[in-house]
């Protein structure tokens, strides 16, 4: 299991961290910061999931006109784990 830790930009939320396994799958994620009711379902809805299939579905999402939002850092933050895995 390798181990990623993210500093989200222009959001609440100050650090994503999370798991991804040998096929990319993604656990153990967690927002420090943020709105907990948010961040909380975020992470429990990327439990399980391919990377690549999350950075799909959140990418781009807005929060109150802000250009991004802790699901769109997330999919960031999954971009970025990917690319130094290769």
């Amino acid at each position: 299991m390798r181990q990623f830790s993210y500093q989200p930009k222009g959001v609440c939320s100050m650090q994503i961290r999370f798991e991804l396994d040998e096929q990319d799958i993604v656990h153990n994620v967690q927002f420090m910061g943020g709105c907990p009711g948010n961040t909380v379902g975020i992470a429990t809805l990327a439990e399980g999931q391919k990377a690549q299939d999350l950075i799909t579905k959140l990418k781009g999402i807005n929060c109150h006109g802000r250009g991004t939002s802790c699901p769109d850092q997330l999919a960031n933050a999954l971009t970025q784990a990917l690319n130094e895995a290769q």
